[in-house]
């Protein structure tokens, strides 16, 4: 799950967990406080996978289109692990209550330690990996990559690291469209035809 500045703004529509590779838009706006729910494949009363058969790994690299990447610089909190001590025999699971505000802009993430960084040798991604353009970025994770199974991660962003200048369309719902409100139902101003669509401005939208 993934939120930008306090807002939810995209969740992995693929309910098969391993290896997935999931593009989205978005509207960044600056400074970027960037918060991130990672799940592994994992049984949560276990923490197998695949029919409690194996222990399984995760692993999450992240490129935005302004050249924000996932590294060493990001944070990241475990919030469940298991099997406890890669016990399979009698495999239970550890979690802690999630914050309810940890992807808030202002929530404190001071404490939290930094991202790991991996290899692909380590994470042995797959082939949609090769397929889309994750160049400079790093796969992070916590500390155990094998046994901790829901991490929250975090990345403060201060301006564009590509230094393009981007719109800002924070608060946009609060200006009146060109042309005076519109009416429901049509008529002048109303409808598809009438309304005004947001300026696309150079690098509007990344992905």
């Amino acid at each position: 799950v993934l939120y930008v500045n306090g807002e939810q703004v995209a969740v992995d529509s693929i309910a098969f967990l391993p290896h997935n590779v999931v593009a989205v838009d978005i509207l960044p706006a600056y400074p970027m406080t960037i918060a991130v729910m990672a799940r592994d494949n994992f049984d949560p009363k276990t923490g197998m996978e695949y029919a409690n058969s194996q222990i399984g790994d995760g692993g999450l690299v992240l490129a935005f289109g302004d050249g924000t990447v996932t590294d060493g610089s990001w944070k990241a909190r475990c919030v469940s692990r298991g099997p406890i001590g890669g016990d399979t025999a009698s495999p239970r699971v550890e979690s802690e209550p999630i914050p309810a505000d940890w992807f808030a802009v202002g929530f404190g993430d001071s404490a939290c330690a930094p991202a790991k960084e991996y290899t692909e040798e380590e994470i042995g991604p797959k082939q949609p990996y090769y397929d889309a353009d994750f160049a400079g970025a790093k796969f992070i994770w916590s500390d155990d990559l094998k046994l901790d199974n829901v991490v929250l991660f975090r990345k403060q962003v201060a301006a564009p690291p590509d230094g393009r200048e981007r719109a800002d369309f924070r608060g946009l719902n609060d200006v009146v469209p060109e042309g005076g409100p519109r009416r429901p139902g049509g008529g002048p101003g109303g409808g598809r035809r009438g309304g005004q669509r947001p300026p696309a401005g150079p690098g509007g939208a990344d992905r």
